[in-house]
């Protein structure tokens, strides 16, 4: 039987957007330029005030822009798949850097490894979730995890926002993934109870450990191998 696959594990706490964005491109390379070494990863982060939206989309007309700003939130396109969504603290931010190579190179099938994760970490919590048509994560007709990944060559970035306690007030500024007549929960909103990111944490880690069949090894960004961009 085959090892599994390794995954670093990398806390970054709160970071700006923009900076773990290039961490994931930074990350990407190294997969890319290690032929025969898979660098997997995981990067566990939350996120200042930030709202964005995929590349696919045309840029957002001026007066929609300047509303979205004047909410106190950055606003900034992406190279992920998908339409506009919100992060922010009290989401719990999962960007995995794999190569499908290890896995199976299947984009439906690396989507559908994601859902089933998060199901898996709404069932732990006491939670009934479901997926639905619209991509992410749901309780009843509420979006509890949103989903949008981008995958080049087979090396998967972006990922996953799981509500944990976020202020979903947010979310009144947006249609959320562009789907209308949908709403919005957390953890927190369902349990009645205040859930931390750092209370979800390890949860998440075991059921993507679970779900993926991979071991995951914790360590800091220092003792990473960067590639420079």
């Amino acid at each position: 039987m085959p090892p599994r696959p390794l995954v670093q594990v990398l806390r970054l706490g709160l970071l700006p957007f923009r900076e773990a964005e290039a961490l994931q491109q930074q990350l990407v390379l190294r997969h890319h330029q290690r032929v025969r070494e898979q660098s997997h990863a995981l990067l566990l982060v939350q996120h200042p005030p930030h709202l964005h939206h995929g590349a696919a989309l045309p840029p957002l007309p001026p007066p929609l822009l300047e509303g979205l700003r004047q909410t106190g939130a950055e606003v900034q396109r992406c190279s992920r798949g998908g339409l506009i969504t919100f992060h922010g603290p009290g989401q719990l931010v999962c960007y995995p850097i794999l190569h499908l190579g290890s896995f199976k190179k299947s984009v439906r099938w690396y989507v559908c490894e994601l859902e089933q994760t998060v199901l898996s970490v709404c069932r732990r919590f006491g939670i009934e979730a479901s997926t639905s048509p619209h991509t992410g994560v749901w309780v009843g007709d509420n979006k509890i995890c949103a989903i949008g990944i981008h995958v080049g060559r087979y090396v998967t970035s972006h990922g996953l926002a799981l509500n944990c306690s976020t202020e979903l007030a947010w979310f009144r500024h947006i249609v959320p993934c562009g789907i209308e007549g949908k709403g919005v929960t957390s953890l927190s909103a369902e349990l009645q109870r205040h859930v931390s990111v750092e209370e979800a944490v390890p949860v998440l880690l075991e059921a993507f450990r679970d779900r993926f069949s991979v071991s995951l090894s914790e360590v800091s960004l220092s003792d990473v191998s960067l590639t420079s961009l």
